[in-house]
């Protein structure tokens, strides 16, 4: 079985949509555990009722708001199974994404692999980022460093347990966001992650109070977490432009978090 994690806060109008294309799915081997970030609308009598009519297991944890990296180190805390698939409680899988996941685990399975990685695709099922056609294979052991600028989109992990286990994402004080790359680098320092070129599993929607439509705002608000994540990937891009980029983001946080303290 594999765990579906979820941390959320104050998503109560987009859960439900998460919540039906679970119960969609065309394999039911899988629980899901979600983490409330300390919402203060009605999430957690939402999750309630999804728990009594659910025909799969439904774990509801909480915390105080801490940020969605500390509430993903909670679900992982948690008692859970060996694979860990991570969706954000506004987004929502295919109907077959567990089954499809389980079948590679089986087709694919090796001691050293410690990931798997899909592409994510729109609600319409329209691929996000490039389309990849000058490969022989249809999957590939890769680096995030390089998957990231090879599909130029988000895309969809599911990491063994005890590899996230092993590399919880860092607590800054008075912060609440560090960049999940960070620790998906650090994951594929202990074994590798296979890819998958044009299958996916998982359904987006970039919302206009996301992560992703404030990148600015949050990086000024988080410059510890951002800067931790800047000053690894210098050292691991190969590409100069792109390593040129880092080091300019990780003089920006170095800067935003001095003006941070003088604030305080």
């Amino acid at each position: 079985m594999i765990t579906v994690l979820t941390a959320t806060y104050n998503r109560a109008y987009t859960l439900s949509r998460l919540y039906e294309s679970l119960a969609r799915q065309t394999n039911e081997s899988f629980e899901w555990v979600v983490v409330d970030d300390g919402s203060t609308d009605n999430t957690l009598d939402l999750l309630a009722g999804f728990q009594k009519e659910s025909s799969f297991p439904i774990k509801v944890l909480r915390q105080e708001n801490a940020g969605k990296h500390i509430a993903i180190n909670t679900g992982v805390l948690a008692e859970g199974h060996d694979w860990i698939l991570l969706v954000d409680s506004d987004d929502a899988l295919s109907p077959d994404a567990i089954e499809v996941f389980l079948n590679d685990l089986s087709a694919h399975s090796a001691q050293d692999i410690v990931g798997y990685c899909y592409r994510r695709a729109d609600l319409d099922g329209r691929l996000i980022g490039n389309v990849i056609t000058d490969v022989a294979d249809d999957s590939a052991i890769m680096l995030p460093v390089v998957a990231g600028p090879l599909y130029g989109g988000d895309l969809a992990y599911v990491f063994k347990r005890s590899v996230l286990l092993k590399h919880p994402f860092p607590r800054f004080e008075d912060e609440k966001f560090v960049p999940e790359l960070l620790i998906w680098n650090r994951i594929s320092d202990d074994g590798k992650i296979l890819y998958f070129h044009h299958k996916f599993i998982y359904l987006c929607e970039y919302l206009a109070d996301g992560y992703s439509a404030n990148f600015y705002r949050n990086l000024q608000r988080n410059p510890k977490g951002f800067g931790s994540f800047y000053k690894e990937q210098i050292g691991r891009e190969t590409n100069l432009v792109r390593k040129l980029k880092c080091t300019i983001r990780y003089v920006q946080c170095v800067l935003f978090n001095f003006k941070n303290r003088r604030v305080m």
